[in-house]
């Protein structure tokens, strides 16, 4: 195996441990980790619309999930492509919402797909822009809202 098949291999692994370590860092809360994850000026496109910078995605993010009992994101299926210093990575994700004693259900799922665009940065790969698509969605909307 050449030096740069092995490097390849090694920053598709960084960009898909880059994506779960999203996922940790929205069901704990951990909004500092959160940050860690994205460039100096991220984008955020989510079915809702478009965020620019992270105090944006910050406030949408909390805002959504500050109010819940527990979350969990899964993510899978992660096909990263690396080029230079930029990478694409695609992945699935389900996310599980609770809040206990909603009325109609505590429970609310939502599945869908995350496209990235990431730079390799002097602290590791950091995702540039999110697209955030939307596949189902099953349970009670009501613990979800705002």
């Amino acid at each position: 195996m050449t030096d740069d098949a092995v490097q390849r291999l090694v920053d598709q692994q960084a960009v898909a441990d880059l994506c779960a370590r999203y996922t940790y860092a929205l069901d704990a809360k951990d909004w500092q980790r959160l940050e860690s994850c994205f460039t100096a000026d991220p984008v955020f496109v989510h079915p809702g619309g478009r965020l620019e910078g992270f105090p944006a995605i910050l406030a949408r993010t909390s805002a959504a999930l500050d109010p819940l009992d527990a979350t969990q994101h899964l993510l899978g299926n992660v096909v990263v492509v690396v080029t230079g210093d930029t990478a694409t990575a695609t992945s699935y994700f389900q996310a599980q919402h609770v809040r206990a004693g909603t009325p109609g259900g505590d429970t609310y799922v939502i599945a869908g797909s995350y496209t990235d665009t990431l730079t390799r940065t002097d602290d590791g790969w950091r995702i540039a822009e999110r697209v955030q698509a939307y596949l189902w969605r099953d349970g009670n909307r009501a613990v979800v809202a705002r």
